[in-house]
């Protein structure tokens, strides 16, 4: 029998869009819903079950109608928000330690076989999780950079007028300012970003490419201040992992895993491109980038690296 089962850890905001967008997809089967706020929880659990009629076959719950002892993967979402003028990393020594105690419950309640993390700040959180697990490296994974490589394509096919989906383009390394762009590798239908330019007759130079970067970077920042949070986007991408996930489908995704031996960086967790399938983060590749943009993801590894020994793990 077909079971594909999620659990999602945390209801709030980004926790119940992903769950509106996961019914709405039709890739699960089953989805749990838990909050340390029951009520939340099952308010949630009501709304979306009075929407049945319109979707694909799904059971919804929370733990006051059903017991998940398996679950296919748990998505935890539970921490603190990022509040307006708030960097992610600003949230770390409080999530930390809400993980602390949080993802052994989820380990010991869910026996999930994949965790994915999507707490702020996503790459430390996900080497949190790696560690308080004894997951192997490949069945924790981070929603990492795959929303900011979204946006990175979704701003570029509005300067070059194609559809994202024929745009090839990566942003590496941290989810946050240290971000890196791999220009050099972005292609479009197969040409080289170069090689498409030079018959183009929209202008696209370095001053072009810094106003795209930069709107990739602050795009969380500008949302978070009209609207107070980012949800609806992050809640797709997720499904996104999800059926790469469950069709088994050796998708590349930008999520974040445990990196080693790369460029010199070593025991971190960030945003690689990366085959994922039913095993999950199956394998990161190495992508082959110019000097600038090797020293651009050093940076954000050390600082990345920094942080973890802070926190003395």
């Amino acid at each position: 029998m077909d079971s594909r089962k999620v659990v999602i850890v945390g209801t709030g905001q980004v926790g119940a869009s992903f769950a509106f967008a996961l019914m709405m997809s039709g890739a699960a089967t089953h989805i749990l819903l838990t909050d340390k706020n029951k009520d939340l929880a099952e308010g949630h659990r009501m709304d979306l079950n009075h929407g049945l009629l319109f979707v694909p076959p799904v059971t919804i719950d929370t733990e006051e109608t059903a017991d998940y002892n398996t679950c296919d993967v748990a998505v935890v979402t539970a921490g603190a928000n990022q509040a307006p003028g708030q960097s992610r990393m600003d949230l770390v020594h409080q999530n930390t330690r809400i993980f602390k105690s949080l993802i052994p419950e989820v380990i010991d309640r869910f026996s999930p076989g994949i965790l994915l993390i999507v707490t702020n700040p996503v790459d430390i959180l996900t080497y949190v999780a790696l560690r308080l697990s004894g997951y192997d490296r490949h069945r924790v994974m981070g929603s990492g950079t795959l929303l900011d490589s979204a946006r990175f394509r979704s701003l570029l096919s509005d300067h070059c007028r194609i559809d994202p989906r024929n745009i090839h383009a990566h942003i590496i390394g941290e989810h946050g300012d240290s971000e890196v762009p791999v220009w050099s590798q972005t292609n479009i239908a197969g040409m080289a970003l170069k090689s498409f330019c030079a018959g183009c007759d929209q202008r696209f130079g370095d001053n072009d490419r810094a106003k795209i970067v930069d709107r990739v970077k602050q795009a969380a920042y500008r949302i978070i201040r009209k609207k107070g949070a980012t949800y609806y986007a992050v809640s797709l991408a997720l499904v996104r992992i999800i059926e790469s996930i469950f069709r088994d489908e050796n998708s590349v995704l930008t999520v974040s895993s445990l990196i080693d031996d790369y460029y010199g960086i070593n025991d971190v967790c960030l945003s690689m491109p990366t085959i994922i399938n039913r095993s999950g983060a199956s394998k990161w590749l190495p992508v082959e980038l110019n000097d600038a943009e090797t020293d651009s993801l050093r940076r954000s590894a050390d600082k990345l690296a920094k942080t973890l020994n802070e926190l003395a793990l």
